[in-house]
């Protein structure tokens, strides 16, 4: 997990168990089931497979932040006004290969939660 001065709220590694186990619902989206190495933790994730495939036994990291922003901070004087291609970005998402933007949609917390 990250520092208390970091916008990094959690990262884990996942390796996906299954792919639209419960069939296809849209032609360029994919829900993915996959479970972590570190907190034995399990997701569920609806990701763009044309962007970005996937494949059952891949590994990614996964990081949900509170912002894109390094430390959290927004500089509104050094932001730029486009993210990605051709713009200038300087936040966290330079890091990452593929970066999604919204709202958790569900939360489960489990009664025997680890974490």
């Amino acid at each position: 997990m990250a520092n208390r001065e970091s916008n990094i709220l959690f990262d884990d590694l996942f390796t996906i168990t299954a792919i639209d186990s419960e069939g296809k619902k849209f032609d360029r989206v994919s829900r993915l089931h996959a479970h972590s190495s570190n907190f034995d933790m399990s997701l569920v994730l609806d990701y763009n497979l044309e962007l970005y495939p996937l494949y059952v036994g891949d590994t990614f990291t996964f990081v949900l932040a509170s912002s894109l922003s390094r430390g959290g901070m927004v500089d509104e004087e050094n932001m730029q006004a486009s993210w990605r291609p051709g713009g200038i970005s300087k936040g966290i998402d330079e890091d990452y290969e593929y970066v999604m933007h919204g709202r958790v949609y569900k939360f489960d917390d489990a009664a025997d939660a680890k974490v």
